[in-house]
């Protein structure tokens, strides 16, 4: 199986044409779907329904699709890493993030950083730590930001200054909102959405038990999806203060978790991971950068 071919099936798979994907590789038509013959007969399943005017992906070729881009994603990454083993002066850095305000210190620090090397690029790659923890295993990121203590066994790893704080985000109409604090017996019967990781790894230290008891009607991993459903009054959203707009426009409202309830957030990569020159100065600069930033924030 080639990578040419891979690029070829997932150009016809996005356009959902054979004629438009020629087009755009510059093959003829033919051409490409004698390509396309060949590797279903490779790899000995259907891999398109064909009708007179465009293609569909059979359930195999949905399936081939999803690893065609992870393969291809990592071709292109190797091929850059190499391209970029002599060059200093930038290069390509993927970096996987969960939701934080405290990704501003990562932000800050690659702003930095580009003063330096202008000719860095980076790619960012939003999710919960399970999604971003994967693409760091398939080596689709150079390190990932997560918000839960990580494997020392298979990381390392950078702790960013400061933590974040957990609370509800409401309507401002809701009678929650009168409180300055929400405690455990608030939230008996209020219908709540949260992240599964939130459910398995933080809720417990503050509730206990208690956490099988709430009312959670649905999970969210990126929070702006979660805001919209709290705005639409489908329910509080259990999350990090300082990523919902709670001006008086937005018609939302966050209060803070009582006890108070924290989840520090860290930058993980793999032991004995092998560096671009260019991702290694970044690693570099970000542990003088977030050692000097963890004094500031004592």
């Amino acid at each position: 199986m080639e990578l040419r071919v891979l690029r070829y099936f997932t150009e016809v798979a996005r356009q959902g044409s054979i004629t438009g994907a020629a087009r755009t590789l510059h093959i003829s038509q033919p051409t490409l779907s004698k390509q396309l013959k060949d590797l279903e007969a490779e790899l000995g399943c259907k891999l398109f329904v064909r009708g007179n005017y465009n293609v569909h992906l059979t359930e195999e070729g949905i399936l081939l699709r999803k690893r065609a881009e992870d393969i291809l994603d990592m071709a292109d990454k190797t091929i850059g890493e190499f391209q970029s083993l002599n060059d200093v002066t930038g290069g390509d850095i993927r970096i996987g993030c969960a939701e934080s305000w405290l990704i501003r210190y990562l932000a800050s620090a690659i702003q930095d950083f580009r003063q330096r090397y202008p000719g860095l690029r980076f790619h960012i790659t939003s999710g919960d730590t399970r999604v971003v923890v994967n693409d760091l295993e398939q080596g689709l990121s150079d390190f990932v930001v997560i918000v839960e203590p990580p494997d020392l066994s298979k990381y390392n790893y950078l702790s960013l200054p400061g933590s974040d704080t957990w609370g509800l985000l409401m309507r401002a109409d809701n009678p929650l909102a009168q409180k300055t604090a929400i405690c455990r017996e608030d939230l008996q019967g209020i219908p709540l959405i949260t992240s599964p990781q939130s459910i398995r790894a933080d809720l417990p230290r503050w509730c206990g038990e208690m956490v099988d008891q709430l009312n959670i009607i649905g999970t969210i991993n990126l929070f702006y999806n979660g805001s919209v459903f709290v705005r639409e009054g489908l329910g509080c959203l259990l999350t990090f203060d300082r990523l919902a707009d709670v001006s008086p426009e937005s018609g939302l409202c966050f209060r803070p978790l009582s006890p108070k309830l924290e989840t520090k957030m860290y930058i993980i990569w793999k032991k004995y991971q092998v560096f671009t020159p260019i991702a290694e100065r970044l690693i570099d600069l970000l542990k003088e950068y977030f050692s000097e930033n963890q004094e500031m924030a004592k």
